[in-house]
């Protein structure tokens, strides 16, 4: 389970934005997760409250999840669709010259403070 190193890897990015901006309490992360970026969601929110409760700067902290749909794009054809349903072959063509145009991030979109 690598979820719990992005776990730590988050709550780094979170301290450094913390440090630098004198924040004392962080109320709610939003993260954006894409569909077949390896990372599984409620692996990755059980780790969450797992190792939130560990920093004061984040026990209690919201984490919301929002899923990027993976889409890829066809060399031959140029058209786009959903890798999920398809997979690395153009449902338009059959050609196997594809690539993933978006659905394998992981970023932290929104980090939400009470003022």
């Amino acid at each position: 389970m690598h979820e719990l190193g992005v776990v730590f890897h988050i709550i780094d990015d979170l301290k450094v934005v913390a440090d630098e901006n004198n924040i004392e309490k962080i109320e709610k992360v939003t993260v954006e997760l894409g569909e077949v970026s390896t990372v599984i969601p409620h692996f990755l929110t059980d780790c969450w409250k797992w190792a939130s409760e560990k920093q004061e700067f984040i026990n209690g902290t919201e984490l919301l999840i929002e899923t990027i749909p993976a889409i890829t794009e066809c060399q031959d054809c140029g058209k786009q669709y959903g890798t999920i349903a398809h997979g690395r072959i153009c449902p338009f063509c059959g050609s196997e010259k594809t690539y993933l145009v978006q659905g394998n991030e992981f970023l932290i979109k929104e980090i939400e403070i009470s003022e």
